[in-house]
């Protein structure tokens, strides 16, 4: 994962960037190693990761120790089915607003976003709904009844209105309003901090039709994938950015009035359960009233990290390295887990959840899911699974083993 670029510099007007000592402009190619951060000038020819040889063989075997089990982050079919070739045994989350931001979907999102009232934003959202339904039946299918958490409408809502004049005029025309009315909606979108303003739950206490389109589109697909190639799917619904337990009992509520209201009309009747992210402290410090309404719980490690160090991803790559240089940390909190800090609340949230329910199901899903070190710490506090990118399943599934093993 590359999750910042201190040097790079950007000229947002004229669409160019310049690194190292290049200058690329929109529309050239690069390629990213994820692994190393290396930058590639150019479209570099790739071939694709398998699990086979000798190689297969010592992931059969790491198979056959560990006890976490091991998810995926995917958000298309394609991921999906790489993620499955290299062993991940089911989707620990898939970001549903990924699937917003194709062209011919954008528009819509953003006509909804901007919308007045309930029934125009209802309007927008049911035009959504077959693209989002289409989607997880994509992915359904691709998993082949493996289980898939599906986490609801995370992101602040400015990071989908446009930017370009073209984009506003054109939303402007579709709407029926001045280009002025367009561009003055988006801007009173804006926020001084997005990353802890009105986004995850909070969209769907503020604009509950979001849940209701999300939910009919995940049940929907359940029913009729099931009914169409026969497996037994049982979706796992995650309300993200929780930090009260009323905050997701109200939305728990939405949802499964909508779903069942959606089975009647199917006539047909599915398993699903309801869960949330564990990604602020708050949550991690009352996780035993929390768990009296959700039914798993999914550790958001990337945002549990930023708010308990009280420093952005996005930015901290401005100054940790000389947090590196002098000693002060170790190594990349975003990459490797601080188990003193962050840890001790995932520790903390796993025994109060446990404490209230027993069978309480928990798991991680930043990219933490993918480091040695923290998929040991995950063995340890006793949570049920790790979910990383699909190309990191594979280290993932040894260090379950390496840890089973460790700790014995």
């Amino acid at each position: 994962c590359v999750s910042g670029c201190g040097e790079i510099k950007i000229n947002e007007e004229e669409k160019w960037f310049t690194l190292g000592g290049y200058t690329f402009h929109e529309g050239d190619y690069i390629s990213l190693d994820g692994t190393t951060g290396k930058i590639y000038k150019g479209d570099i020819k790739t071939v694709e990761a398998s699990v086979g040889g000798n190689f297969g063989r010592i992931m059969r075997w790491a198979d056959q120790f560990r006890k976490l089990q091991v998810r995926t982050n995917a958000d298309t079919p394609a991921d999906t089915e790489n993620a499955v070739k290299l062993g991940a045994e089911g989707i620990g989350l898939c970001r549903t607003e990924h699937m917003f931001f194709n062209e011919d979907r954008i528009p819509k999102i953003r006509k909804m976003i901007l919308s007045d009232t309930v029934e125009q934003r209802e309007e927008a959202l049911n035009e959504l709904i077959p693209f989002q339904k289409e989607d997880f039946k994509a992915m359904y299918k691709a998993l082949k009844g493996r289980p898939m958490t599906v986490r609801y409408l995370d992101p602040p809502l400015h990071e989908f209105v446009p930017t370009d004049p073209e984009d506003i005029a054109a939303l402007a025309k579709d709407m029926g309003l001045t280009a002025e009315e367009v561009q003055a909606r988006c801007d009173e979108l804006h926020e001084f901090n997005p990353m802890m303003g009105h986004r995850g739950c909070r969209l769907a206490v503020t604009y509950p039709e979001i849940a209701k389109m999300q939910t009919r589109a995940v049940i929907e697909a359940a029913i009729e994938v099931k009914d169409e190639m026969g497996y037994d799917i049982v979706p796992e619904i995650m309300i993200p950015l929780v930090g009260e337990k009323k905050e997701l009992k109200y939305v728990k509520d939405i949802v499964v009035a909508t779903a069942e209201e959606v089975m009647k009309e199917k006539g047909e009747y599915i398993n699903y359960h309801v869960g949330t992210m564990i990604e602020i402290p708050r949550a991690a410090l009352t996780a035993d009233e929390i768990a009296e309404e959700a039914e798993f719980f999914s550790f958001g490690t990337n945002d549990l990290t930023q708010m308990t160090f009280g420093f952005s991803r996005d930015d901290a790559g401005k100054f940790l390295g000389s947090y590196y240089e002098n000693k002060i940390y170790e190594s990349d909190p975003f990459a490797k887990l601080d188990q003193k800090g962050v840890g001790q609340l995932v520790k903390m949230a796993a025994e109060k959840g446990r404490a209230t329910n027993p069978t309480l199901k928990m798991g991680i899903c930043g990219e933490h899911g993918g480091d040695p070190s923290s998929v040991e710490f995950c063995h340890k506090v006793g949570l049920n699974y790790v979910s990383c990118s699909p190309f990191r399943v594979p280290i993932a599934r040894l260090a379950a083993a390496q840890a089973a093993l460790n700790n014995k």
